[in-house]
């Protein structure tokens, strides 16, 4: 019997989008063929092995509108002449050209937003662009039939605005069982120091990452490790070279999700310092949070709605509300003085890994996405 055809379209490169694996992973795994759409850039690795099939755009433009445009032209035209059972569209980026593909041949749409996308803060600060995003979302969301997004903070708020209905599929990390761990040696990591992490494929301005910089003198025998990329990164490289602090700070880059777990569960504290300057922000739920919590790795973490309910609810780490150097460094001094107080938060960890994980979550879907018998 062949297998119903699904193409599930992202704007970025596919190597670091987590959610989008699991999600094209849990289709597959329902009887249905995958393919995995988005973009490939200069700076981007070899594409991981995976067992769908996966295709990214060769771009002329990298970044602003031109490459927006660009990329909707180009995957509205791929989208047309691909035979498919589901189109899957991943954030309003991509919406656009799924939508009118999905009406022209009146193809099943599945739209799942990752975030609350017109309130993110490069288009707050850009009214104009914001606007065009707005009239899309607007024109488009109404009429959708399968959404989903990534907690209920932002379910709330779209079905508030638009009165449709969304199911909420969180970007829990999958339980994590390695076969082998990486010593802090092999990793590159500085051995007989307290290790902190902040980690993330979007270690943007307000992500609290300057914050966790600064701290970093007023602690001691402390290093923190920054394990990703974003907008922010190359500012902050330059500002740990100007204040002579490389010995405090260490830049890892992007990592493949694996590796990056081996760095994760090194750590003795998880950092998540997002500020709640925009909506997106203030109801996020960033993936690394899981993460720490999957790698037994204590939390500590900003004052946001949906990441202080977790922490608070499963008791795996400490809320923090002054973000001065200083203050902060404190704060994070007398986590680091009290390992009774860390290997309970420890403990707390494994219990909520055990509930909250992929094989849990991800059968939300089972609605979008029935299972295909031969």
């Amino acid at each position: 019997m062949k297998k119903p055809k699904v193409i599930v379209s992202v704007i970025n490169d596919l190597n670091t989008d987590q959610r989008v694996h699991k999600v094209c992973s849990f289709i597959e795994n329902q009887g249905y063929d995958v393919l995995l759409v988005g973009r490939t850039l200069k700076s981007s690795q070899k594409m991981e092995p995976r067992s769908y099939r996966t295709k990214r755009f060769r771009m002329f433009f990298e970044k602003g509108a031109l490459f927006y445009a660009w990329f909707n032209f180009r995957l509205f035209w791929f989208l047309l002449f691909h035979s498919s059972s589901i189109l899957v569209s991943n954030d309003l980026d991509t919406l656009l050209p799924n939508y009118l593909v999905s009406k022209l041949k009146r193809t099943k749409l599945v739209y799942d937003s990752h975030e609350y996308f017109t309130e993110v803060p490069e288009l707050i600060s850009r009214p104009k662009i914001r606007a065009v995003w707005e009239r899309i979302e607007r024109f488009i969301f109404p009429k959708l039939k399968y959404v989903s997004t990534v907690n209920y903070s932002i379910a709330q708020k779209y079905q508030e605005k638009y009165g449709v209905p969304l199911k909420v599929v969180r970007n829990v990390s999958p339980l994590w069982n390695p076969s082998l761990i990486h010593s802090k040696k092999e990793l590159g990591i500085p051995e007989g120091k307290n290790i902190l992490i902040m980690q993330g494929a979007g270690l943007n301005v307000d992500r609290g990452v300057e914050e966790a910089i600064r701290m970093m003198p007023f602690l001691e025998n402390t290093v923190l490790i920054i394990v990703g990329n974003g907008d922010i990164i190359p500012e902050m490289k330059k500002l740990v070279e100007t204040e002579n602090w490389q010995n405090l700070v260490l830049f890892f880059g992007k990592r493949p999700y694996q590796e990056l777990l081996q760095f994760t569960q090194q750590a003795d504290l998880g950092l998540s310092f997002d500020q709640p300057t925009n909506p997106n922000y203030l109801f996020s739920l960033p993936n690394k949070i899981f993460d720490y919590i999957h790698t037994s790795t204590p939390v500590v973490c900003s004052d946001l709605v949906e990441v202080s309910k977790l922490v608070k609810g499963y008791d795996v780490g400490e809320i923090v509300t002054d973000f001065g150097p200083k203050a902060l460094a404190q704060q994070i001094q007398r986590i680091l003085d009290n390992p009774e107080l860390m290997e309970f938060w420890k403990n707390k960890c494994k219990i909520a890994a055990s509930k909250e994980n992929w094989g849990v979550e991800v059968q939300q879907l089972n609605e979008f996405y029935p299972k295909v018998h031969a």
